[in-house]
Formats: C-alpha cells, sequence, structure tokens
C-alpha cells in the first residue's frame, strides 16, 4: 500500500445492481492509491442512499445527481475536494459528465466507449485540450501485463512483418430479451438513445478493436462490416463481423457476438507474422502463445519470478508464477497509473493509460462499422482522428 496519503475519488454511475460501478470501488483500491469521497451513483435516491451507505460515504457526500455532484466538490476547500471522477454511466452521459468535469478542474477516468459519436467525441477532445485535465478509458484488458508482453514483442520483431490479425469477442449474456424482462443492463445496451448507433460493436466491438490495435501496432485503415440482430425486436446490433486492413498492409477479422450461446468472455487475440504468432486469451490471461516458423511452440507465463518477460510485463505483475492475476488486477493497474499521473501532476494524456487518442479511435471504428453496414457491407474507410 502506498505511504503517501490516498488521492480523493468520486463516482458517477454504478449504484447498486451495476456490476462495473463495483469493479471499479474495488480495482480502484486494490493498491491503495484512492479513497472513494462522495457518489451520484443512482437517479433511484433509495439506491443512491444504500450504495452510498455501502461504501462508507456520509450523507452529505451522497448527491442527487452528477451536476450537484460537481458543484458540491468544486465548493470544498482544495484539499477535501475529489481529485479524480470516475464515470461509470450509460454512454448517453459520458462526454456531457466528462466536459463538465474537465472544466470544473477535476481528473476523468471514464468506461468505453467515450461518446456516442465521433463528432461528440471531437467535442470533448476540445474540451480536453483547453482544461488539460488528465482523462483515461477505461480499455480495461490493456491492463493484462501479458497485453504488454505481447505488444513488446511485435515491437521487437519477433513476429517479422505482420501478415494476419485475428480477434474476436463472442458473450451470450443477450441471447434473450433480458431487456423486455426488466435486466437495466441489457435495458440501456440496446436502446439507442442511450447506447447510440451501435449495440454490441460499441459494448464489446471496441474493446476488441483497442486491443488489436495496440498490441499489433498498426492503425485499421479500411475495414468492411456486416451487423445484424438475431433477437426479434432488439434495435442494436447483437452480432457482427467485420474484415480489417491496415494501413501498414496486414488484413484479418473481427467478430463481436452476444448471443454466441454458451459464451462467457472469450475475448482472444491471434497476430501471425512472416516469422511468428502470438495467442492471448482473456480468459486464460496468464498465458501467451508464442509459434515460431522453425521452433517448437512455447507458452511464456505471467509471474514476477518468469525472466524472459519485459519490464512493461513486470511492473504490471504482483505476485509469482503460478498465482493468477486477473479481470480486477488489470483495472488496478490502469488506476495505479492514474494515480501515479496525478501524484507527478501530468497533464492531458496518462502514461500506460488508453485516453482521448483510443477514444477517437474507437468511435471512428463504431462510424465505419455502422456506415458500412448502411451501405451494404460495402468497404469503408475509417475517418481520420489526427
Amino acid at each position: 500500500m502506498s505511504s503517501t496519503p490516498r488521492l480523493r475519488l468520486g463516482m458517477v454511475g454504478g449504484g447498486e445492481g451495476a456490476f462495473i460501478g463495483q469493479v471499479h470501488r474495488l480495482a480502484a483500491n486494490l493498491d491503495g492509491h484512492f479513497e472513494l469521497v462522495c457518489g451520484a451513483f443512482s437517479r433511484d435516491a433509495d439506491n443512491n442512499a444504500r450504495t452510498g451507505t455501502a461504501c462508507g460515504l456520509p450523507e452529505e457526500r451522497r448527491y442527487a445527481d452528477w451536476q450537484r455532484l460537481l458543484d458540491g466538490e468544486r465548493a470544498l476547500p482544495a484539499d477535501q475536494r475529489m481529485q479524480l471522477l470516475v464515470i461509470v454511466t450509460p454512454n448517453h452521459l459520458h462526454v456531457p459528465i466528462a466536459e463538465a468535469a474537465l472544466a470544473a478542474g477535476f481528473h476523468v477516468f471514464c468506461e468505453k466507449p467515450a461518446a456516442l459519436s465521433l463528432d461528440e467525441a471531437r467535442g470533448l477532445e476540445a474540451a480536453w485540450r483547453e482544461h488539460r485535465g488528465l482523462y483515461g478509458l477505461a480499455h480495461t484488458y490493456l491492463g493484462y501485463p501479458m497485453v504488454w508482453q505481447a505488444r513488446a514483442m511485435v515491437e521487437a520483431g519477433t513476429l517479422g512483418r505482420l501478415r494476419k490479425i485475428h480477434v474476436e469477442y463472442p458473450q451470450g449474456w443477450l441471447g434473450e430479451t433480458l431487456e423486455a424482462q426488466g435486466n437495466k443492463q441489457a435495458g440501456w445496451r440496446t436502446d439507442p438513445a442511450l447506447a447510440g448507433p451501435s449495440g454490441c460493436m460499441a459494448d464489446i466491438g471496441t474493446h476488441a478493436f483497442g486491443l488489436a490495435e495496440f498490441v499489433s501496432g498498426q492503425r485499421v485503415e479500411t475495414l468492411c462490416a456486416s451487423l445484424g440482430s438475431h433477437v426479434d425486436g432488439r434495435r442494436l446490433d447483437d452480432d457482427g463481423d467485420v474484415l480489417l486492413r491496415t494501413a501498414e498492409g496486414a488484413s484479418g477479422t473481427l467478430i463481436a457476438s452476444q448471443v454466441s450461446t454458451g459464451e462467457e468472455n472469450a475475448l482472444k487475440l491471434r497476430l501471425y507474422g512472416e516469422d511468428g504468432a502470438l495467442e492471448w486469451r482473456q480468459m486464460e490471461p496468464n498465458s501467451l502463445i508464442h509459434r515460431s516458423r522453425n521452433a517448437p511452440m512455447r507458452v511464456l507465463r505471467a509471474g514476477i519470478d518468469q525472466p524472459e518477460l519485459v519490464d512493461e510485463a513486470m511492473t504490471r505483475l504482483r505476485l509469482p508464477g503460478g498465482h493468477p492475476e486477473g479481470y480486477l488486477e488489470a483495472l488496478g493497474n490502469l488506476y495505479r497509473d492514474v494515480a501515479a499521473a496525478i501524484r507527478r501532476g501530468d497533464r492531458g494524456d496518462i502514461a500506460g493509460v488508453p485516453g482521448m487518442a483510443s477514444g477517437l479511435r474507437g468511435m471512428a471504428f463504431i462510424e465505419a462499422v455502422t456506415q458500412s453496414q448502411a451501405g451494404g457491407s460495402r468497404w469503408t474507410p475509417l475517418p481520420s482522428t489526427d
């Protein structure tokens, strides 16, 4: 645990019954860098009160909505008010809250996607550049040590020239109309007003896209997408297949589905180069498979006692080999990097954490995917985000 005073954290969303809010609270507390000091957890007053009580917050720091949270915290002395606002709401509130928080002088760590549209994300970028607060996105899978190991091996030329990128993210939880059964998580994810123009691709396809670009070091230049809904009456895509081509010449596929019966959270990335290949699976995150053209397959394993691992992986590990580190630790790694940036007095980007550039790329991906689908699955370039 850090020996310095803990940083003060506030949260919007994540009330009782919401999966991701509790995950963020656990991950933020993992290394002892943060203390939750305030929250506006739910529009339901009883839920908000119960969540605040469960988190140990006094009544005056349990706010009825995010606007009152920002006003209330800004009115406090500098050594008492929150320093970082965590946004874990449905997508339609990401930009309004983030813009207001940055303008009020608070740093922001937000669930993905960054916005409802690329234009909205560009407006957020302008506000971020004006106010120069820190901004990070919770692409949790980029906090895994072996993801950084894979990235370093690609950068070092271990695979040679990259030829193929295959990334898939199948889930099965939306295989029935949960949104019609009162499931809040399904309800907002299938509502265009709350989720935006895409369902599955915005929710988990952006994770797959971000992982593929991060590890490969290549930018998708053009794509061809086929989206659909397999559940009658559903208003947004719950499944999709995308062909990819990168600016550097690699080709590949991205598959995202929330109606793949029996699947849990099976995110998987495979990269193939002239000299070798890598494979990483989120449900077995401590293993990285390395295949070579002229050598037997080997499996690199996570652990602070594994001498083959690069520094970028080692600094994100806490335990010796054979002691599993997973989802909470990966998100905890992002929070640890956010804490370090705040303590250094950094402005703008957060070293080691996906930020505004990743948010813009994710929205460009969603825009290209939906345009491709609307045009009869034609090849469509990603809009520029530079």
